[in-house]
């Protein structure tokens, strides 16, 4: 399922009042979709087919979601409760994480999920909206094998769920106006077995025997929300150059893109990557040209 405008209502919808309600709502797709099937069409359908239902299908109705629509990759679910949702979000990648671990990795099936509650329109027992919208942008954010939240439903099941968030600050989303706070929530992790306190800082990682450096997401200073994917998009040729040189240890796109939307220390992304350079920039749109003055 992809994050494109799959969602968007359509002017399918008659002149009669429109049903609304309030759901949460659970966006899922396949990372890597398109290689796994261009290596074994087979086998990947057999597995997805498995996965679903042995697994996934069955999560889903034991928390009273309701499957919407499938894709190839992917599927739209919905449910009445926020709580529901994430722990069956959160069964399903920690039972997929640890079937994987028998499974090479080049041929993992790795889902990534992202849930929102917000309003939605029934039509035809489809659903569309910014809700939907919205939890199909954060299944985009989302690395393979996690869950990316809002923070409207974060802040409904918070205290409810013995699960451990990090905050990934604004995001902005592709035709959502405004920038919306998001977390991830740490597979594997309990907060009951977290320290009271803050934690202390994570040990600083060696560095690489060759010239190491993290390219960071570029700000989006154009006041263009399009413009965003126009930067991410530089960051990623950017890494993708320098992963060409193979004198070059460069820090892969999910990791240095955990920084986006968030105010940091260099020195300490430097530590906490472990390399040796860190590349940040922004970008601005100036008529029909964009720059990116970089640091």
């Amino acid at each position: 399922m992809r994050s494109n405008d799959c969602y968007r209502v359509g002017a399918a919808l008659t002149g009669e009042r429109a049903e609304r309600r309030l759901a949460a709502v659970l966006a899922a797709d396949v990372a890597g979709y398109s290689r796994l099937m261009g290596s074994d069409e087979k086998r990947t359908l057999a597995d997805l087919k498995h996965l679903r239902g042995t697994l996934v299908d069955p999560q889903i109705s034991a928390h009273h979601g309701r499957i919407v629509k499938t894709t190839g990759d992917g599927m739209l679910v919905e449910f009445a409760s926020v709580v529901d949702a994430v722990e069956c979000a959160e069964k399903v990648q920690r039972e997929m994480a640890a079937r994987n671990r028998e499974v090479a990795a080049e041929a993992r099936i790795e889902f990534r999920i992202g849930i929102h509650l917000g309003d939605i329109i029934i039509d035809d027992n489809d659903i569309f909206g910014d809700g939907v919208n919205i939890a199909a942008r954060l299944e985009g954010l989302a690395e393979p094998g996690g869950i990316c939240i809002s923070d409207d439903a974060q802040r409904q099941f918070r205290g409810k769920v013995d699960f451990v968030f990090a905050d990934m600050g604004q995001q902005t989303l592709k035709n959502i106006a405004e920038p919306m706070r998001t977390w991830q929530i740490r597979l594997g992790a309990s907060a009951s077995t977290m320290p009271a306190t803050s934690p202390r800082p994570a040990p600083s990682l060696v560095l690489p025997d060759k010239p190491s450096i993290a390219v960071l997401p570029f700000q989006n200073m154009s006041g263009d929300p399009d413009q965003e994917y126009f930067a991410d998009g530089m960051v990623e040729d950017i890494i993708t150059a320098l992963s060409r040189v193979k004198w070059f240890f460069v820090i892969a796109r999910n990791s240095s893109f955990t920084y986006k939307g968030r105010h940091v220390d260099i020195r300490q992304v430097g530590r906490e990557l472990g390399v040796r350079y860190v590349l940040e920039g922004s970008i601005r749109k100036a008529g029909n040209r964009s720059g990116s003055p970089a640091s």
